[in-house]
């Protein structure tokens, strides 16, 4: 199938990847209250560095990956791949809160697909990645995969610097300088995914993983863990 980035596809992405979309996202801060509460976020400065962190060396090697070969699986109906790729990423996920984090999210969206009459492959998998169900609406509406990488960052990065907002805190023009920079290395990272051999998949940040065990006990939390 030949997919094209049409202007109907476009606005689809665009609804797939809004804050409005009722999924969930802004729930949960991946790990970055207890990074906050631990003072090792303290200006818009240490933020950008911890998302990039993280884009350059998880979502780009472990979320865009699978979120590439998903969307393969659901266009060719090949479900036992689909799934295949959904439980790996959810093995993925090194702590039960950013697993939560995934299956919540998941849920929410294939609720969601399924109330908007968007069929969703069945027999299903004991819970969903949001990985997957992105992956499930992006093959509906025939999203190009670089584009529909694009979007999954943006959904990712537009909550965790609203999280951040909130948390450090962050002025509104602060927060929107800040998306602006993390922008321009985006690109890098679909790049960088698209070169990622399904042996390659995988990478670990334990730092990340502390703060997101520890929100676990937090004394006091704004975030879902």
């Amino acid at each position: 199938m030949a997919i094209t980035t049409t202007d109907s596809a476009l606005l689809r992405l665009l609804q797939l990847s809004s804050a409005a979309l009722p999924v969930g996202g802004y729930a949960f801060s991946q790990g970055m209250e207890t990074a906050v509460e631990k003072g090792w976020l303290r200006d818009a400065e240490a933020v950008g560095d911890w998302l990039a962190v993280q884009l350059q060396e998880s979502l780009a090697r472990v979320d865009l990956p699978l979120l590439q070969r998903a969307l393969w699986g659901a266009r060719a109906r090949d479900f036992e791949r689909l799934w295949y790729w959904n439980d790996y990423t959810l093995a993925c996920r090194e702590t039960a809160e950013l697993r939560l984090t995934d299956t919540a999210m998941g849920a929410a969206l294939i609720k969601l697909l399924e109330n908007l009459a968007i069929p969703t492959p069945r027999p299903a998998p004991a819970a969903h990645s949001f990985v997957t169900a992105f992956a499930i609406a992006g093959a509906h509406w025939q999203l190009d995969s670089r584009a529909a990488c694009h979007g999954y960052v943006w959904a990712w990065l537009e909550n965790q610097v609203a999280a951040a907002t909130k948390l450090v805190p962050l002025g509104q023009s602060s927060a929107q300088r800040l998306l602006g920079q993390l922008l321009e290395t985006v690109p890098t990272a679909v790049d960088n995914a698209q070169r990622v051999a399904d042996d390659e998949i995988g990478a670990s940040l334990p730092g990340l993983a502390m703060a997101s065990v520890w929100h676990e006990t937090q004394y006091s939390r704004l975030f879902r863990s």
